[in-house]
């Protein structure tokens, strides 16, 4: 309070002085925010909250989005419930949404704040996200590398501590995973950064998309009996977790597609992920250095997911199982350093394998006679499924999907004759049916390419006959000859005449 003998200060000397105080802490802002590394401004801001803080019985839970290798639940559970409470009163938020989502994802930006109440419990939660950068010597046009450390900051009374562990986290989980299985849309995830991710912090390791793939098993061409013993071997293995556990086994299931191109491997692989509702991570084997590197990407695999390595027998160079060992014991070979086929079989079957829970294993192979019998066998691979050629059944069924035929066509009766003739892909089969306007037509014209193929494979046929006969009648000259050549001899006379003897070498 100025007195009337005091002069109040002019507006133009206030001004001047928070004019002067503002260019100040800019200033000072601008030097800490290039000298001072961001992890250590946030640790400094944090621990400047938590001295000025009101109520000194606050406790806080830091929960770390990777646990490990592995990613933390608890984070991920967090990041889908938050989502549920965002309020009008936060005034910064993060939206995204990729290109075959149906809405845009809504999320709080770091820093931001978020209140929420459990049982008369008020609950603080705070996003926290700070930069990094690693040095990169295997890449001279990038020397650095930024990640990302994000976190949730959860505060309350600790007086309450018990109760929070005990009802209100477990609350968070559950809330998440219904959430989750009511919005979920599948991922194809993919080795590498370049898809941008999906939001959920893998960015880099591995990257996705949303995965809209139609196939499911009631529109898949393959053998009724195969098709209905593979749906209830998926039944029985999502609802064995406490078997697994009991036997002390991992739970998982590894499959083995075989069969020529064209017959419906991958179509299959996204049925399977279509019925489960389990996401696909699509490995590729000659992308990877080393096994240090494929055991990253592999513990970063979340639950209730399929692996998929498709073309196993020509992904890489593998060598035998005891080619690798040999290389390892030498003492200047580090196993790290190379991709091999022991480190495969170590997480599928090994004791990486039980880093996870639910999840399927698939390998596919158009010649499974080139695939070491070491992937082959149960625990590994325990179920194999031949992909074969179109059948008669599988016809009907593409008839059906492609044509709207349900009943009968007065050309089914030649195409299924044809059909066991002749070797022709489902893959072809639904090409063909595409290709022309109404059944008449389109049926028409898959008979004629079924003649062709007969004519063509029984053509390719004799000409391997022929060619066999020759090779087998080349074979048997050369052995006639060799009878008849005369052997040499060496002839060693004691005497003359008939004192003569032969001695054969």
């Amino acid at each position: 309070m100025f007195t009337m003998t005091e002069k109040m200060p002019s507006a133009t000397s206030v001004l001047s002085a928070y004019a002067s105080f503002a260019g100040s802490m800019m200033f000072v802002r601008s030097i800490a925010n290039e000298f001072i590394p961001e992890q250590l401004r946030t640790y400094l801001s944090s621990a400047f909250c938590n001295v000025f803080s009101r109520n000194p019985s606050l406790l806080i839970f830091v929960i770390q989005e990777f646990d490990g290798l592995t990613r933390n639940q608890v984070y991920e559970a967090s990041e889908i419930f938050l989502r549920t409470k965002i309020t009008p009163t936060i005034n910064r938020l993060r939206i995204s949404k990729a290109p075959r989502d149906k809405n845009v994802s809504v999320t709080i930006e770091k820093g931001q704040e978020i209140t929420d109440f459990f049982e008369e419990i008020q609950l603080k939660w705070r996003y926290v996200c700070s930069e990094s950068e690693k040095p990169n010597p295997n890449d001279p046009y990038q020397p650095n590398i930024k990640s990302e450390q994000k976190s949730f900051e959860l505060s309350f009374d600790k007086r309450y501590k018990d109760r929070v562990l005990e009802s209100y986290i477990p609350h968070v989980l559950g809330k998440s995973k219904q959430l989750k299985e009511e919005n979920k849309v599948l991922k194809l995830n993919t080795y590498g950064s370049f898809y941008g991710g999906d939001g959920s912090g893998n960015s880099g390791v591995w990257g996705s998309i949303n995965l809209q793939h139609p196939a499911t098993f009631d529109t898949l061409a393959m053998d009724p009996e195969v098709k209905q013993e593979l749906m209830e071997d998926l039944e029985r293995f999502v609802k064995r977790r406490e078997f697994y556990k009991k036997v002390g086994k991992a739970w998982k299931r590894g499959y083995l597609l075989y069969g020529p191109p064209g017959t419906g491997k991958s179509s299959l692989i996204a049925a399977m992920a279509n019925y489960l509702n389990f996401d696909i991570y699509d490995l590729e084997l000659s992308n990877l250095q080393s096994n240090l590197e494929l055991r990253s990407l592999l513990v970063a695999t979340t639950n209730r997911s399929i692996l998929v390595i498709e073309d196993i027998d020509c992904s890489t160079d593998f060598k035998d199982r005891e080619t690798d060992q040999q290389q390892e014991q030498q003492w200047y070979q580090a196993p790290e350093t190379k991709l091999t086929l022991s480190g495969l079989l170590n997480f599928i079957d090994g004791l990486w394998s039980s880093c996870g829970d639910e999840r399927i294993i698939i390998f596919t192979t158009n010649h499974k006679e080139k695939l070491d019998p070491a992937l082959l066998r149960p625990g590994r691979m325990d179920m194999h499924i031949h992909m074969s050629y179109c059948t008669p059944k599988g016809f009907r069924l593409l008839a059906s999907n492609y044509l709207s035929i349900h009943k009968e066509h007065h050309l089914f009766g030649e195409i299924e004759q044809l059909i066991q003739e002749a070797q022709i892909t489902p893959a072809e089969v639904a090409e063909e049916l595409m290709k022309r306007e109404g059944a008449d037509k389109s049926l028409g014209g898959l008979v004629e390419l079924l003649k062709r193929k007969k004519t063509e494979q029984n053509e390719a046929k004799d000409g391997e006959d022929e060619e066999t006969t020759n090779e087998e009648q080349k074979k048997q000259k050369l052995e006639i000859e060799e009878v008849k050549r005369p052997r040499r001899t060496n002839y060693r006379g004691r005497g003359r005449g008939r004192g003569m003897r032969l001695r054969r070498w």
